[in-house]
């Protein structure tokens, strides 16, 4: 996926206590063109709850449950997050056709069987696709994103995985498909937004270059996306322990080491403007609201090389301070 598919998702819940709030980071399944394993996913659902000056990043969101380098065995990160304790943001690829995202549910399902609810207990959620509205969009397609899907396709997806978790410990889990602002606000979308429990959103003021987007203006741009999300959320009620409509799940400002990455209108990826959107942004919603930041380490790098890491690869030292004061 181009780093624009993977660069925010926020999951706007309303706010809570620190003790309810859900929070955790993004891992893809793949680092650096190798499968990630069990024991790299152990490592690092134990880095993140770990980090020196912050706390609370328990859960993990998942792209896809099929173990990398298998058609349809179970990501290894369920063993890993049931052996540590984390909560589990279930992902469903959906943008890859109709027999893939079968081996999808087929994996899913041998988890449940495999692990019981040792692994539903920690399913705090099932997300069915990642952007696939936004690929399949005109923005999303005149900025050459891949494949996606349509709106008719997500509900079709969601109701078959309904179906098929029907009587399983899965049975009752909210349900949610994550996407870009631009995307849930398109009137041909409204139907997901039926379909689903809460919503998912996905939002990255770096990326904004059709409007003022320095560092200065990257906590307005957050908000004005979340906003433009919950204001086509129908009323929707978070099924986390919070009253709100939408998952927080998001990133950084990019950063390449000490080196500047491509500069995006007034954006400029820097470590300096990483550790002020994370001050500015990330502290307002730690513990307060449901959220997934991107990322803890680097995976499989983008085409422009950025790095969103708050830490490198196999260091458990973090790029900047990650204290909320």
């Amino acid at each position: 996926m181009h780093i624009q598919a993977l660069a925010i998702i926020l999951g706007v819940l309303g706010a809570t206590s620190a003790s309810q709030a859900v929070q955790g980071f993004n891992y893809g399944s793949t680092d650096n063109g190798s499968c990630r394993k069990y024991d790299d996913f152990k490592q690092l659902f134990e880095r993140a709850k770990s980090l020196p000056g912050a706390s609370g990043f328990a859960a993990a969101r998942l792209y896809t449950s099929i173990q990398c380098g298998t058609s349809a065995d179970p990501i290894e990160a369920y063993k890993a997050a049931i052996d540590t304790d984390t909560g589990i943001l279930v992902g469903l690829w959906a943008s890859a056709g109709r027999n893939v995202f079968e081996n999808e549910l087929n994996a899913l399902i041998a988890a449940a069987k495999m692990f019981g609810a040792a692994f539903t207990d920690r399913v705090v959620g099932i997300s069915v696709g990642s952007e696939d509205l936004y690929r399949n969009s005109v923005q999303g397609i005149a900025n050459g994103e891949g494949p996606g899907c349509t709106a008719a396709q997500i509900q079709g997806y969601i109701g078959w995985m309904k179906d098929w978790i029907k009587g399983t410990l899965l049975e009752g889990k909210p349900i949610t498909h994550i996407d870009t602002w631009t995307a849930w606000v398109l009137p041909e979308n409204s139907g997901v937004v039926q379909a689903i429990d809460f919503l998912g959103h996905n939002s990255f003021p770096y990326f904004e270059d059709a409007r003022a987007n320095g560092i200065e203006k990257a906590a307005d741009n957050f908000w004005s996306a979340v906003g433009a999300t919950e204001s086509v959320a129908q009323g929707k009620e978070s099924y986390f322990p919070s009253p709100s409509h939408i998952l927080l799940n998001f990133t950084l400002t990019p950063a390449r080491g000490d080196v500047a990455g491509p500069v995006r209108r007034d954006a400029v990826p820097s470590l300096d403007n990483a550790k002020k959107y994370w001050d500015t942004i990330g502290c307002s919603l730690f513990g307060k609201r449901n959220t997934f930041w991107y990322t803890l380490v680097d995976g499989a790098m983008t085409k422009e090389e950025l790095s969103f890491a708050i830490t490198p690869n196999f260091n458990s030292t973090p790029k900047y301070d990650l204290a909320c004061h």
